[in-house]
């Protein structure tokens, strides 16, 4: 991680009010891919890492038990909770914590992360998918920066100072050591995608 998670937070917390009107076209891309992809049933309880403003989990509520939102920036889950409660959705709960420590011991059924995980080095990506897998979903969907080949030093669609993203290959890999088969890749951009993980037998 280039950043400590303080730092992080503080970057976020600034950002928060206005995050939602400056995504991009591949950002929302990513969103509308992983909701898909998550598709949790009515009974499932669907933990959203790195929630951010809950583009991803105040989607999922309308078709699940629970979603448990949880992220480092006050700010960002502040945001979170007030759209939660703008939208009449009581079943979202957001709170503090990290890919390392969720601050969640219970089952999960569907894990989801979008735009999150690029912010740490390869090996904290790999323990986090390893936290992820003993949360023990049946699915597992990953959206976020990363590398399908070899991104343009010219045309970087991530901030080299603060991200660190991962190939798609290292990140397969984590996955398969964690025990989970990946089942789709959808590529949005040459630099960003989605990864749909599922339990191994």
């Amino acid at each position: 991680m280039k950043r400590s998670h303080e730092e992080h937070a503080a970057r976020f917390d600034e950002i928060a009010d206005d995050y939602d009107d400056d995504t991009t076209p591949e950002y929302r891309a990513c969103v509308s891919l992983v909701v898909e992809h998550a598709d949790p049933d009515p009974d499932d309880v669907v933990v959203d890492l790195g929630c951010g403003t809950g583009a991803v989990g105040l989607r999922l509520a309308a078709g699940a038990d629970r979603v448990l939102g949880r992220d480092i920036s006050e700010g960002m889950m502040g945001r979170a909770r007030r759209k939660a409660a703008d939208r009449g959705l009581d079943n979202v709960a957001v709170a503090e914590g990290t890919f390392r420590e969720p601050n969640y011991d219970g089952p999960a059924d569907v894990v989801v992360s979008n735009f999150a995980m690029h912010h740490l080095a390869d090996d904290e990506k790999r323990t986090a998918i390893d936290v992820v897998a003993d949360l023990e979903p049946r699915r597992f969907v990953l959206g976020d920066v990363m590398f399908f080949g070899e991104p343009d030093p010219e045309e970087p669609f991530y901030s080299p100072e603060v991200d660190d993203p991962a190939t798609v290959g290292v990140l397969a890999d984590a996955l398969t050591a964690a025990g989970f088969s990946l089942t789709a890749v959808e590529v949005v951009h040459d630099q960003v995608g989605v990864l749909v993980a599922e339990r191994t037998p």
